[in-house]
C-alpha cells in the first residue's frame, strides 16, 4: 500500500522542536530533583545541548508512532 501524506522525516522535522523542548524541561526538572537526594543541580545550558541531542531520537520515535497512527487510520482499522 502508497503511503499517504506526510512521511516520518516530515514528521519528525516538524514535531523536532516540540520533543527537545519536552528532553530539555525534563532534564532540567530532573536535575533539579537530583539535589533532592545531593546531586549538583543541571545547568540550564547544559540541559538545553543533552535536551537538543536526546531530542533528536525520540521525536524520530514519536514520529513514527504518529505515522503508524495515521496509516491504521487509512487503513480503517
Amino acid at each position: 500500500m502508497k503511503q499517504e501524506g506526510w512521511g516520518v522525516g516530515r514528521l519528525a522535522l516538524v514535531l523536532y522542536p516540540f520533543g527537545a523542548g519536552a528532553a530539555v524541561i525534563n532534564l532540567f526538572m530532573l536535575g533539579l530533583f537530583g539535589t533532592w537526594l545531593g546531586f549538583p543541580a543541571m545547568q540550564p545550558l547544559t540541559a538545553l545541548w543533552v535536551g537538543a541531542l536526546l531530542g533528536l531520537p525520540l521525536t524520530w520515535w514519536f514520529a513514527r508512532h504518529i505515522r503508524g497512527l495515521m496509516d491504521r487510520a487509512d487503513a480503517g482499522g
